[in-house]
């Protein structure tokens, strides 16, 4: 078993505290992603977690053991970095190889591990060659398979593609997804790429300043965010945050603690004609820049409530400068004056309660 809890963990710096009482629980065999801007804390919650630096307070526990107190190298973690740290005098086998001669594992298991490994990650016929002579994404699988063979019941993987290009992050970001299946193992991963986090994780956390904003599934993170910062992360491009009373003019009547309203790019609705619909709120707008990107357009507004993002997928408007938009009333989200999530907020039309809590 390797359910990981962290529990109320601190940690300072100088004086500084940059975790602060952290309480996370970690499911056993999940995929696991720390997601955040830069400085918010995810790579010093890794590397506590690793042991790697040492918490200033509260209890890890990995499985049913306290590890506060446990040297990395008897924690059964096994961790891959950016910088993937391969020896370049050794061929790929002698890397693979290396950890395992440490532990004076014999030579007839080195090398059944070594096999059945290289054989997972697809590095068989590279076992000859030396880092020099491979590409980026075999390095990467070189990183792996060195921590593979440890057979570690936790995979701690800190920004592991942000060397690559974008397309081999793409194959890579699917090998990942596919060894984790595989293997069965808890995967942390660290990334400041929410594309990242979004296609791979089966549960994000989002920090930002060493606290946890929001602990969930990566649709349930994206459709039902608990507060702006969570809202504007997620998501390309970022929710739409409107003050509320650039928007009393086009809405009805709002019951509820709301200084903010948020809408998704998507769920903006484009029109060329003038319209009313009871049940959207319906501006005038004019395009500033269309950005085309093949099954769908970016749009920058300037709308009667400010300057709005749309994500479309009708062909591009060209030779279009002002439209209508529509927000149906359906897709709002509200956020209170510290910028957290009202889901009791309530838009009411004169025949019924149209809509609660947003979406």
């Amino acid at each position: 078993m390797a359910e990981i809890r962290l529990l109320n963990v601190s940690k300072t710096y100088k004086e500084e505290e940059v975790i602060s009482n952290l309480n996370l629980t970690i499911r056993d065999g999940s995929f696991t992603v720390l997601v955040g801007p830069s400085g918010c804390g995810k790579s010093t919650t890794l590397r506590m977690i690793a042991g790697l630096e040492k918490e200033s307070g509260g209890e890890i526990w990995i499985g049913d053991k306290l590890v506060n107190d446990t040297p990395p190298g008897k924690r059964n973690i096994a961790m891959v970095f950016q910088n993937y740290a391969l020896y370049p005098t050794m061929t790929v086998r002698g890397n693979i190889e290396f950890g395992l001669k440490n532990k004076k594992v014999p030579k007839a298991e080195r090398e059944a591990l070594i096999s059945e490994i290289s054989e997972i990650v697809g590095l068989t016929e590279f076992l000859d060659k030396k880092p020099q002579h491979l590409s980026g994404g075999q390095r990467q699988r070189v990183a792996l398979a060195r921590a593979m063979v440890k057979k570690p019941k936790v995979f701690i993987l800190d920004e592991p593609l942000s060397n690559l290009d974008a397309k081999l992050r793409g194959q890579m970001r699917t090998e990942l997804i596919q060894l984790h299946k595989r293997l069965g193992t808890t995967f942390i991963y660290v990334t400041h790429d929410q594309v990242e986090a979004m296609s791979m994780g089966d549960e994000i956390v989002i920090l930002n300043k060493g606290e946890i904003q929001q602990a969930d599934s990566p649709m349930t993170v994206y459709h039902d965010p608990n507060n702006i910062f969570t809202a504007n992360f997620i998501g390309t491009p970022a929710m739409n945050i409107v003050n509320h009373t650039k928007l009393l003019d086009f809405m009805p009547e709002v019951n509820g603690d709301v200084k903010y309203v948020g809408f998704r790019p998507e769920h903006i609705q484009l029109s060329l004609t003038e319209s009313k619909d009871p049940h959207s709120i319906v501006m005038q707008s004019e395009i500033v820049t269309m950005e085309t990107l093949g099954s769908e357009t970016i749009y920058t507004v300037k709308s009667e409530a400010g300057i709005l993002n749309i994500k479309s997928v009708m062909d591009p408007l060209h030779d279009v400068t002002h439209v209508n938009v529509m927000i149906p009333h359906e897709k709002l989200y509200f956020f209170d004056g510290e910028g957290n999530r009202n889901r009791a907020v309530t838009v009411k039309r004169d025949e019924a309660v149209l809509v609660k809590g947003g979406i």
